[in-house]
């Protein structure tokens, strides 16, 4: 099969696409033969060099895929050979083939096109493992996303205002957040030109929201703090401000607040199936009902992954960037 290898650590351009071995299918596993890919922010990490797979994963780049399966391993029940599918990955997504455990396989979701739906596991997994099953967002709250015009963004949107909360988000343009308003959001902020804190305040009557999604790590972090109501939880997903923070422990204590840390890809296999059952039994049910839709900013085939990353490290893209084998 053909697979895009990173021949050495660097920018976009180390991307190539070769000829490779196929993938071995064990026997929980099911191969699919892949039709899109989706970018992720991990993926641009892994090509650096600061973010290598988990052991025993597939080397090459790609968090989710769709396509159709293959073959399948002995004990694998559920799927057929023939059956459309979308999967959550370890890695191996940007590829013609990938074996995948098949408790973290997904039906195409009925309205959504076999292309389309490589852009919802990753996203879908990591919003609802996150957001609701660990930071127990509920319906009446409020949540603050940053980065609200990212593949995690758009989605959280959606999913946030299906189950009825209020939504907050940040980005650094206007057209950026006229698409969050479109999507949903109810509150939206030009961090470059509004301090959040100041908004949030302003928009809850002091109080601040329940819940925070975050991406950008270290230079939120107290900011964070200080936007959360008593109780409120906050979710860190991403560093991609940096790492290492001082925060005032004494804004922690009065409002009983909770931070919480996440990463999708290192988990488990049983934990992963886990997600991936709750997002198949209350995220599917949402995505056929037309509450929460893909949001795509571009199509790109397999071939171009270098120029795919550097449209996703200019952060100029709205929704998700797709590679189309």
């Amino acid at each position: 099969m053909k697979a895009i290898v990173i021949s050495e650590p660097g920018a976009p351009e180390v991307l190539q696409l070769r000829e490779v071995g196929d993938p071995e299918v064990k026997d929980d596993e099911v191969l699919i033969r892949v039709h899109a890919t989706a970018l992720n922010r991990a993926d641009t990490l892994q090509r650096l060099g600061s973010y290598p797979p988990p052991p025993g994963s597939s080397p090459y780049l790609g968090l989710e895929c769709s396509g159709t399966i293959e073959s399948i391993g002995k004990s694998v029940s559920r799927w057929k050979v023939g059956d459309q599918v979308c999967a959550l990955l370890s890695g191996g997504g940007y590829a013609e083939k990938v074996a995948v455990p098949a408790a973290q396989v997904l039906p195409i979701p009925a309205g959504i096109s076999l292309k389309d739906a490589a852009a919802f596991p990753e996203v879908a997994c990591t919003v609802w493992s996150t957001v609701f099953m660990m930071g127990r967002l509920s319906p009446g709250e409020s949540f603050l996303v940053h980065g609200g015009s990212s593949g995690i963004g758009t989605f959280a949107i959606q999913m946030a205002k299906h189950q009825g909360v209020r939504v907050f988000v940040t980005a650094g343009n206007e057209e950026k957040l006229a698409a969050c308003k479109e999507l949903g959001a109810d509150v939206c902020i030009n961090y470059k030109t509004e301090d959040f804190v100041a908004k949030v305040k302003a928009e809850t009557d002091g109080k601040g929201v329940d819940v925070i999604l975050d991406c950008i790590g270290a230079p939120y972090l107290q900011r964070n703090l200080d936007s959360l109501n008593f109780d409120g939880r906050l979710c860190i997903i991403g560093l991609m401000g940096g790492a290492i923070a001082e925060i005032k422990l004494s804004s922690l204590l009065p409002k009983r607040l909770t931070v919480l840390g996440a990463a999708l890809r290192p988990r488990s296999k049983e934990n992963k199936a886990v997600v991936v059952a709750e997002v198949e039994k209350t995220v599917w049910p949402a995505i056929e009902a037309g509450k929460v839709k893909p949001v795509i900013h571009k199509y790109l085939p397999l071939s171009q992954a270098a120029e795919a990353h550097s449209l996703m490290e200019s952060s100029e893209h709205i929704g998700k960037i797709l590679l189309v084998t």
